[in-house]
C-alpha cells in the first residue's frame, strides 16, 4: 500500500512539474504580457481606466443591448417574518428567461431606502444550484440571502447562464445539461462574435439595473460579492460599472500568467476565458479598475486556481493604483491571503465580508 501511494505521489508531482515547465514554455513563446502602467495621479488613472474598460468591453464581444426595466416582473412574494422573499424574472433579450431572488427587509420602503448587495453565485460544477446558493451552505458558511437581509441589506441574485433554472435551456436543448450545456452555450456565443463570459456579465449588469431601480434601494450604496466564479463576476462587474460602491471577493483572485505558468488552466471552466486578453494586460488591470472604490479580497494560499505568486503580484500593482488616489484610496484595498487554506469560504471570511460591507455601505448605521 505504501509503495502504491508513493508511486501515485511521484506521478502527481511529476505531472505537476511537467505542467509548470510546459506552461512556462508556452508563455515564453508568445512574448511578455504588457504590464499595467502605474498612474501618477487619480486623474492619470481615470484616463488609463477608460482605455482598459473600452478594451474589456471590446474583448467580451458584440453583446446585445441589455433588456429594459419593464422586462422585469415579480412572480411571487413570500412573507418570511422580518423580510420578504421575492422571485422575479426577466426576458434577457438573448433567448432566455432569467429568474432571480430578491430579499427585502420589511423596514425598507421608498421613504426609508436601504443599502443593497448584488450576490453572485459560484460555479463549483453545481449547475443545479445557481441562485439557490443564497438559501443554502453549499458555498458559504451561512445561507447568504437570509443572513444579509437580516444584516440590513436588500439582496438580489440571479441564475447565471447554464445554472439553476437555466440548466438545459441552452442552444442544444434540455438534453444538454451541466458542462455539456455550458460548452454548447460557449460555442454558440463564439459564433455570434461574443463570449459566454461577456453574456454572463451582461445578465449580471441587467440584474444590477433592476436592483438600482428598486424603490427600497439606495442606489448610491450598492455592494457586490461572491465566491469563486461569483468572486470573478464581482470584480469584473466593479471593473465595468461604477454603480457598485464596494466589493468582497472570496477566492479566484487569479493572475492569468501565473495560472498558465503553474499548469493550472484546468482549474477553471470554459466560461472563464476571454480571447485576446493577455495581448493587452493581465487581471491586475481589471481589478485595478475598481479604484478607489473599496475592494476586499480573501484567498487561500493553497488554492490551486489562484496561485499565491499571482495573489502577491496583483496586490503589489493594485495597491499602487489605490495609492495614486492619495487619502481617498487609503484603506480601500485589502488583499488577505490565508495560510494553509484552499478554495473555501470560512466563517471568519464571512464575518469580514459583512464587516466590510457595513463599513463602506453603512457610514451611518441604522
Amino acid at each position: 500500500m505504501a509503495t502504491c501511494l508513493m508511486g501515485f505521489m511521484f506521478m502527481a508531482t511529476h505531472s505537476l512539474v511537467l505542467g509548470e515547465e510546459q506552461g512556462a514554455t508556452w508563455l515564453k513563446s508568445v512574448g511578455p504580457v504588457p504590464a499595467l502602467a502605474i498612474p501618477s495621479s487619480a486623474d492619470d488613472w481615470k484616463t488609463t481606466r477608460a482605455r482598459i474598460r473600452e478594451k474589456l468591453n471590446s474583448l467580451l464581444g458584440d453583446l446585445p443591448p441589455r433588456p429594459p426595466l419593464n422586462a422585469f416582473k415579480v412572480v411571487s412574494k413570500t412573507d418570511k417574518g422580518d423580510y420578504w422573499h421575492e422571485v422575479f424574472e426577466f426576458a434577457n433579450g438573448a433567448g432566455e428567461t432569467v429568474r432571480g431572488y430578491c430579499f427585502v427587509p420589511k423596514a425598507a420602503s421608498p421613504s426609508s431606502k436601504f443599502p443593497a448587495i448584488l450576490y453572485c453565485h459560484w460555479h463549483g460544477g453545481q449547475y443545479d444550484i445557481g441562485k439557490d446558493e443564497l438559501l443554502g451552505t453549499n458555498a458559504t458558511p451561512v445561507p447568504a440571502g437570509p443572513a444579509l437581509v437580516r444584516a440590513g441589506y436588500v439582496v438580489l441574485g440571479i441564475d447565471a447562464c447554464c445554472f439553476g433554472e437555466r440548466q438545459g435551456r441552452g442552444p442544444d436543448g434540455p438534453a444538454q445539461k451541466g458542462s455539456q450545456g455550458e460548452m454548447s452555450a460557449a460555442k454558440f456565443n463564439l459564433w455570434m462574435g461574443r463570449t459566454l463570459w461577456g453574456m454572463i456579465l451582461r445578465d449580471d449588469l441587467s440584474a444590477l439595473d433592476y436592483l438600482c431601480s428598486r424603490p427600497e434601494v439606495d442606489p448610491s450604496k450598492i455592494g457586490v460579492t461572491g465566491i469563486s466564479m461569483g468572486s470573478t463576476r464581482s470584480w469584473w462587474i466593479m471593473a465595468l460599472d461604477d454603480r457598485p460602491r464596494a466589493a468582497s471577493c472570496v477566492a479566484c483572485m487569479t493572475r492569468y500568467q501565473d495560472l498558465i505558468a503553474q499548469g493550472m488552466l484546468k482549474a477553471h471552466g470554459i466560461y472563464y476565458f476571454v480571447p485576446g486578453m493577455l495581448r493587452h494586460f493581465d487581471s491586475e488591470a481589471v481589478i485595478a479598475c475598481a479604484a478607489p472604490r473599496p475592494m476586499l479580497f480573501m484567498t487561500g494560499d493553497k488554492d490551486s486556481g489562484s496561485p499565491a505568486s499571482g495573489l502577491k503580484a496583483i496586490g503589489q500593482v493594485v495597491e499602487k493604483v489605490y495609492a495614486a488616489h492619495g487619502s481617498s484610496g487609503e484603506g480601500r484595498f485589502a488583499n488577505e491571503i490565508f495560510a494553509g487554506l484552499g478554495h473555501e469560504y470560512t466563517p471568519v471570511m464571512w464575518r469580514k465580508t459583512v464587516d466590510w460591507m457595513d463599513r463602506w455601505l453603512k457610514p451611518n448605521p441604522r
